[in-house]
């Protein structure tokens, strides 16, 4: 076990905290995985540590000599504002007391509504929302905290999906699976960026076993981009192949209900400010990413999202799966 590299995975029982769990224990990593409860990962390799994020000492003592910090706290959507960034820095002082590797997963928030369809690390950040800029600030920091010692690496991603429950597909587009139905939140001709999980997790294991990075880097997962229409396919030939009847009816999400509602209701108002995420066409290029590790697991489309169906109980029984998250936050 000394042997081996260790990584500090802050946020460990969240989905995305949970997935690099996982692939950084199945590559043989020693993991220390902070949560308030203990992970559902059962590997000898993993160890949980119920230390507040906040108990910056306690944590750089139970985490010497780890070499890489994977930063998977993700607030509830409708308290962005005021807790991502102070929450942010606080992974980033425990990194870098450690002298490890900061590790985050980046979305594409701070491209904004203007946004061109293919994205690339080069692409000009213009947001056009308040979570928009909060991201590009946060990167800008931990651009400047190079200077006083900080390693950092920043891996964009489109929206998540698999391990389990709190994704776009089992809060909405599949939520109605059971009963024949498939709802979508945009036009179906509007290519999207998504993120299997398990996928972009291994991509951080991958990236973490680099000695030879500059202090800041920001790199571009290109994950799976899918038109609605294409996505609505996968999941119904998913269903299929797991024994649930079909043809599926599918339908459109109307959003002007949800803008009603949202004054009153935070968490939709939050959703509809980000909508445009459904009507501007977008897609990562990872060929960065590529160049610097080689060539990164990819799990197909069709494979994934059956994967992702039985670990939300459609047509199977899954086992050790991570708890809903609040929101459909990336």
């Amino acid at each position: 076990m000394q042997d081996r590299p260790t990584v500090l995975v802050l946020g460990a029982h969240g989905r995305f905290g949970g997935a690099a769990v996982q692939a950084f224990a199945a590559a043989g990593w020693r993991v220390l995985a902070q949560a308030r409860r203990a992970p559902s990962s059962r590997a000898a390799s993993v160890e949980p540590l119920a230390i507040p994020l906040a108990d910056t000492d306690a944590l750089v003592r139970a985490a010497a000599g780890a070499r890489a910090v994977v930063y998977a706290v993700n607030p509830i959507y409708t308290r962005w504002d005021t807790e991502m960034l102070p929450l942010a820095r606080l992974g980033m002082d425990v990194a870098q007391r450690l002298g490890a590797t900061f590790l985050l997963p980046g979305n594409v928030y701070g491209h904004g509504e203007s946004m061109p369809a293919r994205l690339d690390e080069q692409t000009p950040e213009r947001p056009s929302t308040t979570k928009g800029r909060l991201r590009v600030q946060l990167e800008a920091e931990l651009a400047e905290r190079a200077a006083s010692g900080l390693r950092s690496v920043v891996i964009r991603a489109g929206d998540f999906y698999g391990h389990g429950q709190g994704s776009w597909i089992d809060l909405l587009i599949a939520k109605r699976l059971a009963a024949g139905r498939l709802t979508y939140p945009g036009p179906l001709d509007v290519p999207h960026a998504w993120a299997y999980l398990p996928d972009l997790a291994r991509a951080f294991v991958s990236v973490s076993a680099r000695d030879d990075l500059p202090p800041h880097v920001r790199l571009h997962f290109e994950g799976h981009t899918l038109t609605g229409t294409q996505l609505l396919d996968t999941i119904e030939a998913a269903a299929r192949d797991l024994g649930i009847a079909g043809p599926l009816k599918r339908g459109r999400m109307a959003w002007w209900p949800l803008r009603i509602a949202g004054v009153a209701v935070p968490m939709l108002r939050e959703l509809v400010r980000m909508s445009y995420l459904w009507r501007v066409p977008h897609a990562l290029d990872g060929s960065r990413l590529r160049a610097l590790v080689g060539p990164l697991p990819a799990t197909p489309p069709p494979e994934a999202m059956r994967q992702a169906l039985l670990e939300l109980r459609h047509g199977g029984r899954a086992v050790g799966m991570a708890p809903p998250l609040p929101s459909p936050g990336r």
